[in-house]
């Protein structure tokens, strides 16, 4: 895990140099390959001058940020980067800027290293990070989970080891929810705290540049430099406060009050977790219960309300001059805006008033609420089903952030039972960042790092199919569901007779002839099982199957569970017409 205190220290002892850590995060940008991180790296030279420059000044070593890279959001100008927004022909149209944003700025000047541009959901708009024309990020906890958004690529860059913080943006939670997802810290201060000219605005009104690190004491140093004073070219500037009270107020939501999962399926694996997690509070303050509900309530004004008209004001007229260069859904969201008249604006300027009294009273009470983060987690492919639902759920508790002027951070708690991450969201009124960051660093030091398990993918055919009599071999052991697809069509589908306990063993086979059923192939699914986990679980298969390849009909190839070399094949009934294990059973049942 790294940390600026930490890198700062080995600077200062001699023991490493700002070419050597900017040399070393390129090496971990080239070893990942592009997972959807970097839109645009620096060229190394460039970079390389820089730290050669810095190497060179003797009174650099001095600067608070010394040698650190760090990773910027590609919706925050960097001098000679383009400013894409995850929409390539958006900065063409622009130009390439010829200024850097005031934080990037700021830090610089503190000696800090701009690596270079981060992945987002397109025009920030979206808390998934699937809504990207480059490749779709994926969590560091595998099983094909989202990475979150729309600040994909600052989580990961962090997550991934490559840096040890980078800036982002929040607007509906754009920072938070990739921080959960990511099982690392995400710090949405106070709005102003952090300047915004440079940025280009998803809703100007409520756009807030933030943090993502892996301790609070990293984003304290952080803000320490971009937060020394207000920027009067940002009328949304303000000061920072570092006042906390000497003993902390935490409001506590009730868990049964509180919403988790998607579209009437409940999400209690995570629930579980959530409530494990929040029983550490009692050791942080004083815990007072709350209701949640002005929050909740704030919240589902964002995306339902005319706020949405401000990408509209921003990105309108790009889109329709350049409607080919913007992905469908997010076309959409900006076109949505121009449904919305002035009387609508004030109606929902008119509810928000009545909502922040009602937090309002809750903050008399408490000094600092904490909630989750996000109420379930999804895989690229159920957010692609669904991109709009899938979406406004995740935002479920994010979304009242800025409505609400509060600040907040979000720290990584030990995950769900089946390997999921977790993170609890600890929110305070506008400028109670020191007792959120107050509290969320003394969650951090009581969970300690929360790093994602090593997982396999394994592929099941047949009774370890979810609903079959052997599925609960992998959900015991914490597997979780990758995707539901089908193989190549080179596969058959076999039926060996019987295995320990009488059942009927399906099994697949490649084959090199033409199968015997259409060309569908036959129907599987992929599970990410722990590594720790993966011998129990073939210890406990049956002696016609193994672990072997399986090439699937998009032409991935995953690990799974195929018919074993020592069995014969002539001595099974080929069933491959039946198109998989649940269609042959069905067919059994038809005739029984």
């Amino acid at each position: 895990m790294l940390t600026t205190a930490q890198l700062l220290a080995d600077l200062r002892a001699g023991r490493t140099t700002p070419t050597a850590l900017v040399e070393q995060a390129l090496d971990r940008i080239a070893d990942r390959g592009d997972d959807g991180t970097w839109i645009t790296v620096q060229r190394r030279d460039v970079l390389l001058a820089r730290t050669a420059a810095l190497e060179a000044d003797p009174t650099a070593r001095h600067l608070p940020l010394y040698g650190i890279p760090f990773g910027v959001k590609d919706s925050l100008d960097v001098a000679g980067l383009p400013t894409t927004l995850a929409c390539p022909e958006y900065s063409e149209t622009r130009g390439v800027p010829t200024t850097s944003a005031e934080v990037v700025l700021r830090l610089e000047a503190a000696g800090a290293v701009c690596l270079g541009k981060t992945n987002l959901d397109q025009f920030a708009t979206g808390l998934n990070g699937t809504r990207t024309p480059y490749t779709v990020p994926r969590s560091t906890f595998g099983g094909d989970l989202i990475s979150g958004g729309s600040s994909s690529g600052s989580a990961l860059a962090v997550a991934g080891g490559v840096v040890a913080f980078a800036v982002a943006t929040d607007t509906a939670g754009s920072g938070r929810v990739p921080a959960a997802l990511n099982a690392v810290l995400g710090y949405k201060p106070s709005r102003g705290l952090i300047s915004t000219v440079g940025l280009v605005p998803a809703c100007r009104s409520l756009d807030c540049v933030t943090l993502i690190a892996n301790t609070v004491d990293d984003v304290r140093r952080v803000m320490d430099v971009v937060a020394v004073a207000p920027d009067r070219r940002d009328p949304w500037s303000r000061r920072r406060s570092t006042a906390r009270p000497p003993r902390v107020r935490i409001g506590l939501p009730y868990p049964a009050g509180l919403p988790f999962g998607h579209a009437g399926a409940g999400d209690d694996g995570l629930r579980a977790a959530h409530t494990a997690a929040t029983s550490a509070l009692d050791a942080v303050g004083d815990v007072v219960a709350v209701d949640p509900g002005p929050f909740l309530r704030a919240g589902e004004l964002l995306y339902a309300g005319p706020w949405v008209a401000e990408r509209t004001l921003e990105f309108g007229d790009f889109l329709s001059e350049h409607r080919g260069g913007v992905l469908d859904v997010v076309a959409g969201i900006i076109a949505s805006g121009a449904r919305f008249s002035a009387v609508d604006a004030f109606s929902a300027q008119y509810r928000l008033a009545e909502l922040k009294a009602e937090a309002a009273r809750t903050w008399e009470q408490v000094d600092v609420v904490v909630l989750p983060t996000i109420p379930t987690t999804f895989t690229v492919e159920q957010v692609l089903a669904d991109p709009v639902a899938t979406n406004t759920t995740l935002g479920t508790y994010t979304q009242s952030g800025n409505l609400l002027d509060l600040c907040g951070a979000v720290v990584p708690a030990p995950p769900t039972a089946d390997g999921r991450p977790v993170g609890l969201m600890v929110l305070g009124p506008a400028l109670a960042d020191e007792a959120v960051l107050h509290v969320a660093e003394r969650l951090a030091e009581i969970f300690g790092p929360q790093l994602p398990a090593e997982r396999t993918d394994v592929l099941v055919a047949g009774h370890h199919l979810a609903g079959g009599p052997r599925h609960h071999e992998l959900t015991e052991r914490g597997a979780r569901l990758v995707t539901a697809t089908r193989t190549a069509a080179s596969y058959r589908l076999l039926r060996f007779d019987d295995d320990d306990a009488g059942r009927s063993v399906p099994a697949l086979l490649r084959t090199t002839g033409t199968p015997s059923a259409a060309s569908g192939g036959v129907e599987v699914e992929v599970w990410s099982l722990p590594n720790d986990q993966l011998a129990g679980f073939l210890a406990g298969v049956p002696e016609v199957l193994e672990l072997g390849t399986v090439e699937l009909a998009d032409g991935r190839i995953v690990p799974g569970l195929v018919c074993a070399r020592n069995a014969d094949p002539a001595s099974a009934t080929d069933i491959t017409a039946a198109g998989g294990w649940r269609a042959h059973l069905a067919q059994l049942a038809l005739t029984a």
